[in-house]
């Protein structure tokens, strides 16, 4: 007959320094698909960053039957500019992910969240595309809280995919004509004019707006964390101008994760994405075994511009790539929410 012992557990955690070995094995056996969630785990652990919350709140699936193995891990952490969205990783393979058993395992994730955080907590989920769509329309049945209706509930879809050692694609020195450039960590001095581009990429990135004050604060922070990276430019002998910005912001001792990459419109079509990217990747690749990002569907000009850097599986009719899967950020409604931002 069947054993009617159960076959998962779920384990809350309010402290990094509980989450049990086994998770943090698989996060660092993932790390890809674990850097959302990793770097701020070993952040959160050694205090690195000071202006990090001092708390956060995991919840663990882990299979029971027939041999103990972590299926999920949900995260519910903050940042210095407030409240992260809801992470969900898994060990997984994509076509497990609509399976009854993980449905069973999303529904018993999100109970325990609901017990654990109020509702107006969980703004938007990001996850493996499936796992989302499951988990919100879980959240939804439990709670009431529909998508968001007031614009696409779907705010960002997109792939992830990396770049390797043995990927990465280098690339001779260009040069523009009549013009000068640098390619290098931002300085305190360029703080202002990052956070110009921080904020002009926060409104093109709805719903996720930044004030003028928070973007000088955004800026500031990856600047004193040594985050940030700027394509300085200088045409003829006019003053030097800040092209294109990189951050880097999910770090974990083995991967590093482009989070964003932004050019003034005014400086579009020279390259200077590419040559920041590139530029950027390669003094990552130094000391990391690689580095991720993600590229939204609806971009394909930043897929060309991270294929020819040697980001995989972003190539024209490219073959399928282990670990290079589909994302989705879905958002509830925002009347019954509290926004935060990411």
């Amino acid at each position: 007959m069947p054993s009617l012992l159960p076959t998962y557990t779920i384990e809350t955690y309010t402290s990094p320094n509980s989450i049990p070995d086994s998770i943090w094995s698989a996060w660092r056996v993932n790390a890809s698909n674990a850097n959302v969630m990793l770097p701020h785990a070993e952040q959160y652990k050694s205090r690195t960053c000071v202006e990090l919350p001092s708390s956060g709140l995991w919840i663990s699936c882990t299979s029971t039957f027939p041999t103990p193995s972590v299926d999920f891990v949900l995260s519910c952490t903050s940042n210095h500019l407030g409240h992260y969205p809801i992470f969900i990783f898994t060990t997984l393979p994509p076509h497990e992910h609509t399976s009854e058993d993980v449905i069973d395992r999303l529904t018993s994730l999100a109970t325990a969240l609901l017990r654990s955080v109020p509702e107006k907590r969980v703004f938007s989920v990001f996850a493996p595309e499936s796992i989302a769509r499951i988990f919100a329309s879980i959240w939804t049945d439990i709670t009431g809280i529909g998508l968001d209706v007031s614009e696409n509930p779907e705010y960002y879809s997109a792939k992830i995919s990396y770049c390797t050692k043995l990927s990465f694609r280098p690339r001779s020195k260009s040069f523009l004509a009549g013009m000068q450039y640098e390619l290098r960590q931002a300085r305190e001095e360029d703080t202002l004019a990052t956070a110009q581009l921080c904020y002009d990429f926060a409104v093109e990135s709805p719903p996720f707006d930044l004030s003028k004050e928070d973007a000088i604060r955004e800026a500031s922070y990856m600047i004193k964390n040594r985050q940030l990276w700027v394509h300085e430019i200088r045409y003829h002998n006019q003053p030097a101008e800040i092209a294109s910005i990189v951050a880097v912001t999910r770090n974990s001792s083995t991967m590093a994760t482009i989070t964003k990459v932004y050019t003034n419109p005014v400086w579009r079509g020279k390259g200077c994405a590419e040559r920041l990217v590139r530029k950027v990747t390669k003094h990552l690749l130094k000391t990391k075994e690689r580095v991720c990002l993600y590229v939204a569907h609806n971009n394909p000009a930043a897929a060309k511009v991270y294929h020819r850097v040697g980001f995989l599986g972003l190539g024209p009719g490219g073959e399928p790539v282990d670990g290079i899967d589909r994302w989705l950020e879905l958002g509830f409604d925002r009347s019954k929410v509290e926004l935060g931002h990411w």
